[in-house]
């Protein structure tokens, strides 16, 4: 079986807990705060890491995305242990074209103005976006789908995808799975010549770039 990418949302009533088993992940605070040892996070922070971890919700809970990189069926199943919350997966995708050799957690954001798009391109892994503000469609697979607040997709990495936004300031906050070689560089490829030399409307912010130990395939 391949590796997998999931990403999971996690609510998390006032002073709720919730223990997370050893595995590469990035953590996106939403809205709210939650403890990790001694970090206090907060809306759009985030963790990231590959040891188990216990997190601890503020006065007012909090609203989680979890993504994690599984490599063994052990670690699927039931939502982890805690108190006082809930667990439900957004999106879960085998990832059939992971890049060999030593990888890279990256989790970042992608904003648009209103009516930007980017142009044709790629990605040199495949990775799980989720859109946090605005209204986007996009084209891949000759197919276009719209998503709006909290709508999920999964990118291959080496298809093409073209993305266009809505009239509205737009932002989506992904996980890509990349070669190691990539940390500290772009991942995006345009296909079509005309397009690498025009102005891009789209603008990033990097939240983690993090080499992990890959254990191998799913068994």
């Amino acid at each position: 079986m391949h590796p997998v990418l999931r990403l999971c949302e996690d609510v998390l009533s006032n002073d709720g807990a919730m223990e997370l088993p050893a595995l590469p992940r990035m953590i996106f605070v939403v809205h709210g705060s939650i403890t990790v040892g001694d970090r206090i996070l907060r809306d759009e922070e985030t963790f990231a890491g590959e040891g188990a971890v216990l997190l601890k919700a503020g006065s007012a809970g909090a609203m989680l995305w979890r993504w994690e990189f599984i490599t063994h069926e052990a670690d699927f199943g039931r939502p982890p242990p805690g108190q006082g919350m809930i667990s439900h997966e957004k999106l879960a995708a085998a990832l059939a074209t992971v890049p060999d050799g030593a990888l890279l957690l990256r989790g970042d954001s992608v904003a648009f103005p209103p009516g930007g798009c980017a142009y044709l391109h790629r990605h040199q892994g495949p990775g799980i976006r989720c859109l946090i503000e605005g209204g986007i469609r996009i084209d891949t697979h000759g197919r276009s789908t719209s998503y709006g607040p909290g709508g999920a997709w999964y990118e291959t990495g080496p298809d093409g995808v073209f993305a266009q936004a809505a009239e509205r300031p737009t932002r989506f906050v992904r996980v890509m799975i990349l070669p190691r070689a990539y940390l500290g560089k772009s991942s995006v490829e345009y296909l079509n010549e005309a397009d690498k030399a025009k102005p891009k409307s789209q603008s990033y912010k990097i939240f983690v770039d993090m080499p992990f130990s890959n254990q191998g395939s799913a068994s």
